[in-house]
């Protein structure tokens, strides 16, 4: 009989954690998720991309599982290419949040992902993609961000951090969404109480997993509640210092495979 694994969860975050600056997988981590498999436990992507925007990369890697997308708010069955679960931020009170955001630090510029697995990333005039990669649609002024059912809203300003516009909105906005910082420039809100623990929590319960066997990488403050969840968190070596502050361990970054040194330790080669 196979001896049970250490963890029979592996929770990944993409951008910063998995993924290499160019949007791709090392050999050395994929060979690092082949041991995890054979080993039986469950990779379970866990990420702050709407399911559109990850449904290639769960091609090329060959997965055919769950992924949680959408900071929690998208539960994305790669098999049947549908979504099992999603939640959605009532476009009246994004609406209503950015108005409170704005009367506290001025102009700020928005974009949006659409619903659904066809949803788009749409953008108002100003607003500049952190990451040029992933594709959008500009969009005449702010009225036509709100034409589709939307997962959540995307902030940036013209001078205040990421740090210091988060802060600013989580004061402003209070229960009207839950405020995230995902990757530089990436301040996001979705909808209140929704965060990637709430999704990785129903996509475990689906499979049977509690959260004493999950094991959880992550790089930025949104990988926050799914540390809190998870039986052990590490974080990357170019994590966000509040990340840090909270993980049970810190590996090497994403560019120097710091997922594939961790799993290497704890899943045999054989």
């Amino acid at each position: 009989m196979a001896p049970t694994p250490a963890y029979a969860l592996i929770a990944t975050d993409l951008d910063g954690t998995l993924l290499r600056g160019d949007d791709t997988v090392s050999d050395r981590s994929l060979a690092a998720l082949a041991r995890v498999a054979r080993a039986g436990a469950r990779h379970l992507v866990v990420t702050g991309r709407p399911a559109p925007r990850v449904r290639s990369l769960l091609a090329a890697l060959g997965r055919t599982d769950l992924a949680v997308c959408g900071q929690g708010a998208q539960l994305y069955d790669a098999a049947s290419g549908r979504l099992v679960w999603s939640v959605r931020l009532d476009r009246e009170l994004a609406e209503a949040a950015l108005g409170k955001i704005e009367a506290e630090v001025g102009q700020v510029h928005a974009a949006v992902d659409q619903d659904g697995v066809e949803g788009l990333t749409l953008i108002e005039p100003g607003y500049l993609m952190p990451r040029p990669t992933l594709p959008a649609v500009r969009v005449a002024r702010r009225d036509d961000l709100w034409r589709a059912p939307i997962s959540k809203v995307l902030l940036r300003h013209a001078t205040l951090t990421d740090d210091e516009l988060a802060a600013v909105a989580r004061a402003a906005v209070g229960s009207l969404a839950t405020v995230t910082m995902s990757g530089p420039g990436t301040v996001e809100l979705q909808p209140h109480g929704v965060t990637k623990a709430t999704g990785l929590a129903l996509a475990a319960e689906r499979l049977g997993v509690g959260p004493e066997q999950a094991l959880a990488f992550g790089d930025m403050p949104n990988d926050i509640p799914m540390f809190d969840w998870a039986g052990h968190g590490v974080a990357m070596a170019n994590a966000h210092p509040e990340l840090k502050a909270v993980a049970d361990e810190i590996t090497r970054s994403n560019e120097d495979d710091g997922i594939a040194v961790v799993l290497e330790k704890i899943f045999p080669t054989g």
